[in-house]
């Protein structure tokens, strides 16, 4: 699948998309982008989120390291990488939450 199919350009509002996605540092800026927006609630089209989970993608999600991002967590999970401390806020009234271990 041509990038252009998948690729969301209004994760870039300072600057250009990339030409492409072949290099390693323009696939961890992407993560980082999707992950953000993600996370403050703009979901990503199916097609991207097909994209990012392809096989390809994994050197990407190791390397980007959003440690305080879930859907970055989410991400690694869906690539079987390692889990890595989750540095984002834990609000307690969740946290403490006894029904959470069943979501």
């Amino acid at each position: 699948m041509s990038w252009e199919k998948w690729l969301d350009t209004s994760l870039y509002p300072d600057e250009e998309p990339p030409a492409d996605m072949d290099s390693l540092p323009a696939r961890v800026d992407f993560l980082a982008r999707l992950c953000a927006a993600w996370d403050f609630g703009i979901l990503p089209d199916p097609e991207t989120v097909a994209e990012v989970r392809q096989p390809h993608w994994r050197e990407a999600v190791d390397a980007c390291r959003l440690l305080t991002s879930p859907a970055y967590h989410l991400l690694r999970a869906w690539h079987g990488l390692p889990p890595l401390p989750y540095l984002g806020q834990q609000l307690a009234y969740i946290r403490d939450d006894p029904n959470l271990k069943h979501v």
